[in-house]
């Protein structure tokens, strides 16, 4: 039976955020003087940057919300999945967007695919698992789930951002042609693997054991009177003008690293954060209503997701376009990714998860921070 919520019409201005979108990407390809003219001043360049940024964040929470809406019409773990793609799909779209014009970035696929495994392991997994422990003291969640996220994270991780640095095909820390094609296919396999093990064989693996019985909580569960098509074309049409958008972020975003003299992995860094905070906070939000289970599914299924997915189209990309593509982290990186992964290994090898464990994950994020600027 339909809510009662639902039998209004949501107001067609809650879609301002693609307007916005729209007349940005409008003025930033009008423009282009005006940016070329911005190159050789760091102080307007950091306004626009801002302002591009503002523009992708509201759009990707609005592209959150529509996701959400359909999340919630497939229940678990399919509408977690949905949710997943979603963000996942735009943030892999923008890097491969991004990597294929303009000058040669042979790096930003690797920084992104880093900072995504460092933000949501280290920075909205801590969160989450802070603000959720000082509510709830210990919470519960589907063992089984976590340990299925982590043994397909940990092949991917490894073999695409460590193993390129121990490889002897070519100098540095890339692949040749034929390692590349393996790595995709791989990558393509075990995330193909997982999605039939999500949605089919074991889908109570992703589910806590309550919430067949229980009504999740009015907060988490959003109602709309709008079809399942309209959200879907919403999707859609929300997505295109951010990959745009994203193109027009690289350049004003390239001189400030050399002007400023940033690190060069502030630009992967930034395009993860964008994307995935609209996500990670309905991960944190579904942890302070004592979710956890969801926010397990969000949070490490954006992991594998974006390495699972961004691994074999940037291949792609570099194989079809000659672009020089770098893979493997370096040994500082390499060290974290590692501390990392073993930590989250043994979080989520207990059933309850508590303040401590936020603590530490969010030391390690403080950790990747002050590496990122001063090695």
């Amino acid at each position: 039976m339909s809510e009662p919520q639902a039998q209004s019409h949501e107001p067609w201005w809650r879609e301002w955020p693609l307007a916005l979108a729209v007349f940005t990407l409008t003025l930033a390809l009008l423009g282009h003087g005006w940016i070329a003219a911005a190159m050789d001043r760091p102080v307007t360049l950091i306004g626009l940057l801002a302002i591009i940024c503002s523009v992708i964040l509201a759009a990707a929470i609005a592209i959150v919300r529509h996701a959400d809406l359909l999340a919630h019409r497939l229940g678990e773990p399919a509408g977690t999945l949905l949710l997943t793609l979603a963000i996942t799909g735009l943030e892999v779209a923008m890097v491969a967007f991004v990597m294929s014009t303009g000058t040669d970035k042979p790096t930003l696929a690797r920084d992104t695919m880093f900072a995504v495994v460092m933000l949501v392991l280290n920075g909205f997994l801590g969160l989450a698992l802070l603000l959720g422990g000082l509510r709830h003291h210990e919470q519960h969640y589907n063992l089984q789930s976590a340990n299925a996220f982590l043994v397909m994270i940990l092949p991917l991780t490894g073999l695409g951002l460590i193993l390129p640095d121990y490889t002897h095909a070519l100098e540095g820390p890339k692949l040749s042609t034929f390692q590349m094609i393996f790595l995709s296919a791989m990558s393509i396999g075990i995330y193909g693997v997982f999605l039939f093990i999500q949605n089919r064989r074991h889908r109570g693996f992703f589910m806590a054991p309550e919430e067949a019985a229980e009504v999740a909580a009015p907060e988490l569960a959003p109602h709309s009177s709008r079809s399942t098509l309209y959200h879907t074309v919403m999707l859609v049409a929300y997505g295109l003008p951010l990959v745009l958008l994203a193109k027009q972020m690289a350049a004003p975003l390239d001189a400030i690293v050399i002007k400023l003299g940033a690190p060069p992995a502030l630009g992967g860094f930034i395009m993860a954060l964008l994307v995935l905070t609209p996500e990670s906070i309905a991960a944190i939000r579904a942890s302070l209503a004592n979710r956890l289970q969801r926010s397990v599914n969000i949070l490490l299924g954006s992991v594998l997701a974006s390495i699972g997915l961004t691994i074999p189209l940037v291949i792609t990309v570099s194989l079809v376009t000659g672009r020089t593509l770098v893979l493997g982290v370096d040994a500082v990186d390499t060290v974290m990714l590692v501390l990392t992964l073993l930590t989250s290994i043994l979080t989520f090898s207990l059933p309850r998860t508590n303040v401590l464990l936020g603590c530490v994950h969010l030391l390690l994020f403080g950790a990747y921070l002050m590496l990122m600027f001063e090695r």
